[in-house]
């Protein structure tokens, strides 16, 4: 198939460029400048520079695709995820860059579009497993407004006769995932701190398998998939599971109240149970992912970064 992919240089665009070559596909990949570019080569794809809110621009560079995948997004360090300043570029790219990649495809009769969205857009669900049918919920905060905003650009592309699949992912977590090496500096540091009882399940998935699972959902229905692993965790066993990983003490526990000073309006969402089933997409497409939990992730990533930085 020939591919564009929007968002190619990104934590999750690099692997998911490099997989989307090595299954075969003929891929072109957004990189802004000259490094990016070389990047993008590196990984056996074309690069184009184009500007995302460029219309003509847009329809220029996926002219001819089989599929377009949206992929981006600029997600603010830990440290300043209570800006929403910070924020505001990642909303714009789930909103106005969605609707304009969308719009482009409708155009070029473009037959499959595939969006990255977010498991957070979930109500709290206590206990209880949430499959793809589960309420969501904004939570008041601009951040998943966007966020569905941009998922109802792939139900609009599958309306006009594409194929529109949305992917909620679970909380990315990898050797190269900025904010993982971040976590992990601070359990070494002993900073990383419990708000709250830490009894709130939270998804994740290990960015290599967030990657295979994108390649799958070429051959997908439409509709909108889970992809996390296959055993969330209480936030408090996440927790110390990172800092056994990294060798560092246990966290200290913190009381909720502070969540809203240290993480902004995200903490809003960030403190709900969310306990994601990826039944579904398994069903479907036949994904697994190759780390089951981050009991398992945890130990093989803080080895990887160890690896990098010694």
């Amino acid at each position: 198939m020939r591919i564009f992919v929007a968002g190619g240089t990104g934590v999750l665009g690099r692997p998911v460029v490099r997989a989307l070559v090595e299954a075969g596909h003929r891929v072109r990949s957004t990189a802004r400048g000259a490094e990016k570019a070389d990047l993008i080569r590196r990984l056996g794809a074309e690069p184009v520079d184009v500007d995302l809110y460029d219309a003509d621009a847009i329809r220029r560079s996926i002219d001819g695709a089989d599929a377009v995948i949206r992929l981006t997004t600029k997600i603010p360090s830990l440290l300043k995820m209570r800006s929403a300043v910070a924020w505001r570029e990642t909303n714009r790219l789930r909103t106005t860059g969605a609707r304009l990649l969308v719009d482009a495809a409708i155009a070029e009769r473009i037959p499959s579009y595939i969006h990255e969205s977010v498991v957070f857009v979930y109500a709290d669900g206590g206990e209880r497993w949430l499959t793809e049918d589960a309420a969501t919920d904004d939570g008041g905060t601009e951040i998943l407004r966007a966020a569905l905003e941009g998922e109802r650009e792939a139900t609009r592309f599958s309306a006009a006769g594409g194929r529109g699949t949305v992917l909620r992912f679970g909380a990315f977590y990898g050797p190269d995932a900025p904010s993982t090496r971040e976590m992990i500096g601070l359990a070494k540091r002993g900073a990383l701190a419990q708000l709250g009882s830490g009894t709130n399940y939270i998804s994740s998935v290990y960015v290599p398998d967030a990657a295979s699972g994108v390649v799958a959902a070429l051959d997908a229905p439409p509709g909108i998939y889970n992809v996390a692993d296959d055993t969330p965790v209480t936030f408090a066993e996440y927790l110390r599971l990172l800092a056994d990983a990294a060798g560092a003490r246990r966290p200290r526990r913190l009381p909720a109240m502070l969540g809203p000073l240290m993480f902004g309006v995200t903490w809003r969402y960030l403190r709900r149970s969310q306990r994601v089933s990826a039944a579904r997409f398994k069903a479907a497409t036949g994904w697994r992912p190759t780390m089951k939990s981050v009991a398992d992730g945890w130990p093989s990533v803080a080895s990887q970064v160890a690896a990098t930085t010694a």
